[in-house]
């Protein structure tokens, strides 16, 4: 099968600035496909990089889109304007890939423009993530809207998982034959166990006393405020370790303040480390983990449970999304149900959720052979599945499906 001769990825996070699961994403997903095919970055920032294959320019917003409107409006704006000067550059690929809602629109103007095929990216769905009115106040339609041109136009989307395969058939005009399912990946070589502990020790966290930890940002979604919840249940020898930054609002902000200091004045050795750490950190964080948490409300795949299990961590999570596609319960970790509320991410019983978060990591904590039962098989499963050269293959391949439609051949 033929392969496309370049490729073009419009992303709103690349180095230096990602914050969530998406940019990672494209971050190793360009590098892996670069060392095949030459491969165009178009991001949001300020970013100049030329590497081989690889060729990053990052795209600013227009400042008068922040100027007399609502302080909520500004990012859906800023990301329109972006939009339109990275499809109205002189594109010379065979194929435009998007990612996320923030560049979906660029996709569809760059697809009009050029003449190329569009591949969308599905990492999460603005329909399913109403909580961001908060974030966005109106242009929270704004962003939906966008996200629904691109997706219907696209001439193919990749879902992340199967759960959100249903999702996209579920909420967009969508031919089910256009949506393909294909996984998140992670750098086996750069993720795996260490033995250092400098950074633990640096930021203030015992490495020699066992610990919960919980790596994202904070966010509804994310369902941290449901672990801080469950803090009073856990086992009081376990530290608890939240390496949680860029709140969505103020408000889940100060909420997340006021609930992390109510805990800690019952309490000691709750540690919140706000921003993002190095990755070298991070994984320092992940290795020496009792157990990794992932209490999401919303999780469309959850990479944050690759680079905990290919550390050898066992890992709770929740049951939703696309999580049972990566831990597998009672053999990589333990899934927690939660019921949530009809067209909603709240949980019809908060309570019940945050004792049965506290309840599944008391288990694996206080077993220390099934923990480790646990992180071997999660590495395996991620060596066995989730490599990003793998990942890049059946990208490549469904680009060359859609060029043999396309000439007909």
């Amino acid at each position: 099968m033929a392969h496309p001769r370049k490729v073009a990825i419009f992303t709103n996070e690349y180095p230096p600035n990602v914050y969530g699961g998406a940019g990672v994403h494209v971050e190793y997903l360009s590098r892996a496909l670069a060392r095949r095919i030459p491969v165009e970055v178009r991001a949001f920032g300020d970013q100049r990089v030329e590497d081989g294959n690889l060729r990053v320019t990052g795209y600013r917003g227009w400042e008068e889109v922040k100027q007399n409107t609502d302080r909520r409006f500004v990012g859906a704006l800023d990301a329109l304007s972006r939009d339109l000067a990275m499809a109205k550059d002189t594109l010379d690929a065979d194929i435009v890939h998007c990612h996320t809602w923030y560049t979906d629109l660029a996709g569809f103007w760059a697809r009009q423009l050029w003449g190329v095929p569009l591949v969308v990216t599905i990492h999460s769905l603005e329909p399913l993530r109403p909580w961001k009115v908060e974030q966005l106040g109106n242009a929270y339609h704004l962003s939906s809207w966008m996200e629904r041109v691109g997706i219907e136009a696209a001439d193919a989307v990749i879902a992340v998982s199967q759960e959100t395969r249903r999702d996209v058939l579920t909420h967009f005009n969508v031919p089910p034959e256009r949506v393909h399912v294909i996984h998140n990946g992670i750098d086996l070589a750069e993720y795996q166990r260490t033995p250092q502990t400098e950074a633990i020790a640096r930021h203030g966290v015992d490495p020699t006393r066992p610990y919960v930890l919980f790596v994202g940002r904070i966010t509804r979604q994310k369902g941290i405020i449901h672990l801080v919840n469950a803090i009073p249940q856990l086992d009081p020898e376990l530290q608890v370790v939240l390496l949680a930054g860029a709140p969505d609002t103020p408000e889940i902000g100060r909420e997340m303040q006021e609930r992390v200091a109510a805990v800690s004045a019952t309490r000691d050795g709750v540690f919140w480390i706000p921003g993002m750490l190095p990755r070298p950190e991070v994984i320092q964080f992940y290795s020496h983990a009792t157990v990794f948490v992932c209490p999401s409300v919303y999780e469309p795949f959850g990479i944050i449970n690759l680079e905990a299990m290919a550390c050898e961590t066992a890992v709770v999570a929740s049951a939703v999304g696309g999580i049972p596609e990566v831990v597998v319960d009672g053999q990589t970790g333990l899934l927690v149900p939660v019921e949530l509320k009809p067209g909603t991410f709240d949980p019809v019983d908060p309570a019940r959720f945050s004792a049965d978060l506290a309840a599944s990591i008391n288990r694996l904590a206080r077993d220390p052979a099934l923990r480790e039962r646990m992180g071997r098989a999660g590495r395996h499963r991620v060596e066995q599945h989730f490599s990003w050269d793998a990942i890049a293959g059946r990208t490549l391949d469904l680009y060359g499906h859609l060029l043999e439609a396309r000439h007909g051949s």
